[in-house]
């Protein structure tokens, strides 16, 4: 009698072979039914962190004596370190088959065979450039950084069958170590449910138990481990898994050329023994450890761990490992401290180690000049202005931002990197105008004017400042008025700040038809004695709201400044107003002047306890949310042939490296295929665009007609959303169209049992056109 687990791995098969006959249909011609299911295993493994980059390219070698090698696809890591290499055994079947070890072993042979013949043998001038596999087989035999750094190659079988022999793990050729896998059914069926197939080190079947001492720290969260893991233990851990081990790590390895990295080398080499002194050790997350007890009752040891994953020192592990293989160093006197956290509450297991890694890695320097423009707040400020948007001025529809240039020429880059034809700029300066750019400077000014600080008893923030000129200004800003992470209130008072601002500067007017010459000292003057008079009560939330004054304010700031001028004109010593003006004496006369002026005429624009808004704060997810879609957007706009293009143009022109050039057609297949893209692949997506706009920005010329045409034709792929999946449950549970395992499927969507990842979504877009057939939606 089949199992619970055979009938849902049997619905897993129906689904996996029902997605490949789908995307069959739409793939591009030449393609396979073997080739599409390569395809959606490696999109599993990579959505999981398990690959990266992976490409399809399928080549095999028949002689007389029949197929000599094959290949399905393959991944090279950006620092060449690791090759996964693919074969894919696809059966086709309605049922779960059998994969004898014969047929296995066979498969794999004939893929390390390609690798043999691409490493050892005159291979490359065999192939024909126009293959798909020839760059690999070029890149493996010629390229003097896989000389240095491949440090394993991954041998993979995919197959919708089932895999029950036994396979030896690892072996070494020629001085690689070849890890083997196996991807059947089981796998991805668990990887489905899963999303991710947590690592597992057994130190104590390999002698290698790590001593340690248990934290006393009893709660809920967490539990915390001290140890010290020799430096070969760590080197083999690393040369077996790589990457996976960083998956949490907030950076990825730099090469050796890093100052950091090049201190860690040397003294491997020089100091070994001083290892342990010198170095801060690496901070892990588990999901679960288990302890053992040292001989002759030593204390503890961890035995094994699940899921280990080094959140900080992965530039230490990396380190460690190149310096024992590129320099043969001897590290048997390398010992890394360990502090290894097993986190209890598995819902918040992405918060806590987000938490242990952002905290961990504070403690390093980050860059060796602390330039102003990367202080965190201003880093903040720029997010928050990327994502809050402005309501639309009169008469317009459109909402837009306020640009926050943290750094110079910021704009100018954005314009470039977002407006890759005339219709994308166009929709990108509608949206981000240029009148609403503001600078640090700038922001300065306009915090400063508003409101006067004293630092005790001495006054450190008032008009006086904003005259003395935007760098001694800004100096005063940095010191004594933003010391606070900003949120999106402060930058929605800051803008409210700056329209005031540059309203009063127009309203102040050019010659011949300005107050005077004096604009630069009376406009911050009027609005400081402004806010001074009001007691900071001016409703700064409706002009953000109007993104504009209301016509009595202006009038009022008009008098106020005709006064001010006035006032200063005649009291300044011998005709020097700018220097009077850079004075406190100057500010403090000032304010003290009623000048005859009624502030009852603006009674609309001063907030009351009554007429108070009460305003909500935006969350940092929600910043981090709207940042994530406008990056997504530049990279979805590029239309998935025009990627293509551009992996061409990378390799023609040598304009891009062989792993983005892999990544721009990763890319394409992404975009094609209506898949998520990872965060790795989003990283790299930008880098290749931004290398394209400044190299070759003519690749993007046809990119309006290419999206204008795809539209017209209809293939764009409808959304399914989780309220439509919701809908056919409940239509389905009336009319009962969908098969049983069809609708427990949708049933497991909608209650949240499963996760809306890509390959759930196109299911449900299948099951959505089935039920459209049986009328939903009419």
């Amino acid at each position: 009698m089949p199992t619970l687990e055979n009938i849902e791995q049997q619905k897993f098969l129906t689904s996996l072979q029902e997605e490949v006959k789908a995307l069959f249909k739409t793939a591009e011609e030449g393609n396979t039914p073997e080739q599409v299911f390569t395809d959606i295993a490696l999109s599993m493994l990579s959505d999981s962190g398990e690959t990266e980059n992976y490409r399809l390219c399928y080549d095999e070698k028949v002689s007389k004596r029949g197929m000599e090698h094959k290949i399905n696809a393959y991944a090279l890591s950006e620092n060449y370190e690791t090759l996964d290499l693919f074969i894919t055994i696809y059966n086709e079947a309605s049922k779960v088959q059998l994969v004898s070890k014969p047929d296995a072993d066979k498969a794999v042979e004939r893929l390390l065979k390609f690798f043999k013949n691409a490493a050892y043998k005159n291979y490359v001038s065999e192939i024909d450039e126009s293959s798909e596999i020839f760059d690999l087989a070029h890149t493996i035999s010629n390229s003097p950084e896989v000389k240095e750094f491949l440090t394993r190659v991954n041998i993979f079988l995919l197959t919708d069958g089932e895999v029950r022999a036994e396979f030896k793990t690892s072996e070494k050729i020629a001085g690689y170590t070849i890890y083997y896998r196996v991807i059947d059914i089981n796998y991805l069926f668990n990887l489905s449910e899963k999303s991710r197939i947590p690592i597992e080190i057994d130190f104590e079947a390999n002698d290698a138990s790590i001593p340690c001492i248990v934290a006393n720290n009893q709660n809920e969260e967490y539990q915390s481990y001290l140890a010290i893991i020799p430096g070969e233990v760590l080197a083999n851990i690393y040369e077996q898994f790589g990457s996976r081990l960083l998956e949490q790590n907030v950076r990825s390895f730099l090469q050796s050329t890093g100052k950091t990295n090049r201190g860690i080398r040397k003294t491997i080499i020089e100091e070994p023994h001083m290892f342990l002194a010198y170095n801060n050790g690496i901070a892990a997350t588990a999901d679960e450890v288990k302890l053992i007890d040292l001989p002759n009752g030593k204390g503890k040891a961890i035995g094994f761990v699940k899921d280990l994953q080094i959140v900080n020192g992965g530039q230490t592990t990396a380190s460690i490992y190149h310096t024992w293989k590129k320099d043969k160093a001897n590290i048997s006197q390398i010992f890394v401290p360990v502090k290894l956290s097993v986190v209890k509450k598995k819902d918040k297991f992405s918060e806590i180690v987000g938490r242990i890694s952002e905290y961990a890695n504070t403690q390093n320097k980050v860059s060796v000049v602390d330039l102003s423009s990367n202080k965190p707040e201003h880093i903040e400020l720029e997010k928050i202005s990327r994502a809050v948007w402005a309501s639309p001025k009169e008469g317009e529809s459109q909402q837009s931002t306020w640009f926050y240039e943290r750094a110079r020429g910021q704009y100018k880059n954005e314009i470039k990197k977002f407006g890759m034809s005339p219709a994308k700029r166009k929709v990108f300066e509608t949206k981000n105008p240029k009148q609403q750019v503001f600078t640090k400077e700038d922001l300065a000014k306009y915090v400063n004017t508003w409101q006067e600080i004293f630092d005790g008893k001495k006054l450190v923030i008032g008009p006086h400042f904003v005259v003395r000129g935007n760098q001694k200004n800004y100096v005063q800003f940095m010191y004594f008025n933003f010391g606070k992470k900003p949120d999106n209130i402060f930058f929605e008072d800051t803008i409210a700040k700056a329209i005031l601002f540059r309203t009063a500067e127009k309203v102040y007017g050019v010659k011949p038809k300005a107050i005077g010459d004096m604009r630069y000292i009376t406009v911050p003057y009027a609005i400081a004695w402004l806010g001074y008079n009001l007691n900071y009560k001016l409703d700064l939330y409706k002009i953000w709201k109007n993104q504009a004054l209301s016509e009595k304010l202006r009038e009022l700031l008009y008098e106020i400044m005709t006064k001010v001028e006035a006032f200063i004109r005649k009291n300044a010593p011998g005709s020097l107003y700018g220097e009077f003006a850079k004075k406190e004496d100057c500010w403090n006369a000032v304010k003290k002047e009623d000048f005859k002026v009624d502030l009852t005429s603006i009674k609309e624009d001063i907030e009351s306890s009554a007429s108070a808004t009460k305003r909500q704060r935006i969350s940092d997810d929600e910043i981090a949310k709207a940042e994530f879609e406008a990056s997504l957007e530049r990279i979805n706009s590029v239309h998935y042939q025009i990627w293509k293009n551009i992996e061409e143009w990378g390799q023609t022109e040598g304009k891009l490296s062989k792993y983005l050039s892999d990544m721009a057609n990763t890319v394409s297949n992404r975009l094609r295929n209506s898949r998520h893209l990872t965060p790795i692949e989003i990283g790299n997506a930008h880098k290749i665009l931004d290398i394209v706009t400044e190299e070759a920005p003519e690749l993007f010329f046809n990119l309006d007609e290419l999206n204008e045409k795809e539209s017209k034709s209809g293939k764009q792929k409808p959304e399914i959303t989780l309220d439509i999946i919701k809908e056919i449950v409940k239509w389905d549970r009336k009319n009962k169209c969908l098969k049983d395992f069809e609708y427990k499927f949708m049933a497991d969507l909608a209650e949240g049992k499963k996760t809306i990842t890509d390959r759930n979504l196109f299911i449900a877009g299948l099951n959505l056109k089935k039920v459209k057939k049986y009328g939903f939606g009419k």
